[in-house]
């Protein structure tokens, strides 16, 4: 373990030299991937499909807050939307519209949840995203999440019914309308997630609040067996038929994800803890002061 708390010294220290480099080296590839998502799952314009026209975003990108990259993101998925119908336009629009409603209300400066959510789907571990949020942020970064997880799922549904909404008249463009925006809010699978994100968080962040030992740890594996649990009962109550090994992988790296955050942001040592009592004139205090492991 020393060796461990001695190369998150030396990194710490590293960043902390270089942190403006390694923001905008961060949010550089956050932006790369999150582009090339999109085009890889709703590229129906081929002009703006490009590799070349991820980097180029993303390189604009780079030199502006997070919101911009999100503000990006959203306009390119209209204009691919647009590619495929008026119908497939508009009720993403609304969507998006409704969610920035919630979004700017609530966690105007969490843009990195809403990007790293469906990224997170990607790669087959979507809970690690509610995990380290209950770790590192407030329970008001579900609202973040969940506009995160929308988007994921309304992107899935389009790559599957683009080629169904393509061309027909203004009645079959109602019906259109219609139809996408019932498939996107009636989907099963997209609620089940939302609830199980959300308890899940619930979870993570009361147990890691509490004055217990190893709270880190107890609520991240914690908060990983709750998403299987929760996510499982949905899918036989529904009648959704999810692949749950990818749900036990997903959730097991999740938990070492959390581990790692854990190693980093919240590392003490519980051996060499101490109970502390003192008064005033009002009240009694017992403290109970727990050493950060420093190398």
């Amino acid at each position: 373990m020393d060796s461990l708390y001695v190369i998150r010294e030396r990194m710490q220290d590293l960043y902390s030299r270089y942190s403006i480099v390694a923001d905008k080296a961060i949010q550089f590839v956050l932006a790369v991937m999150t582009f090339y998502m999109i085009n890889n799952n709703v590229g129906f314009m081929k002009t703006l499909a490009s590799p070349v026209v991820a980097l180029a975003l993303a390189i604009i990108a780079t030199f502006f807050p997070p919101i911009i990259t999100v503000i990006l993101a959203t306009a390119l998925i209209l204009v691919h939307m647009y590619s495929v119908s008026i119908a497939a336009l508009v009720v993403t629009a609304l969507i998006f519209l409704i969610m920035y409603i919630f979004y700017l209300r609530f966690t105007p400066k969490m843009a990195i949840v809403v990007l790293l959510t469906p990224l997170a789907f990607a790669l087959k571990i979507p809970v690690v995203v509610p995990i380290s949020c209950a770790l590192l942020m407030s329970p008001i970064s579900m609202v973040a999440v969940g506009c995160g997880t929308v988007v994921y799922y309304m992107m899935a549904y389009m790559k599957k019914a683009a080629s169904g909404m393509q061309g027909g008249s203004v009645k079959g463009m109602m019906g259109q309308i219609g139809k996408y925006a019932k498939q996107v809010f009636q989907n099963k699978e997209l609620w089940i997630v939302l609830v199980a994100f959300i308890i899940c968080t619930l979870v993570v962040y009361t147990l890691r609040k509490q004055a217990i030992a190893h709270a880190w740890t107890i609520a991240v594996i914690t908060g990983a067996v709750v998403n299987i649990v929760v996510v499982a009962i949905g899918d036989v109550a529904m009648g959704v038929h999810a692949s749950y090994a990818s749900l036990i992988f997903g959730s097991i790296g999740a938990a070492v994800i959390g581990v790692i955050l854990e190693l980093f942001f919240f590392s003490v040592d519980y051996s060499r803890s101490e109970n502390l009592q003192y008064e005033d004139d009002e009240y009694y205090y017992y403290v109970k002061a727990v050493p950060k492991i420093v190398v």
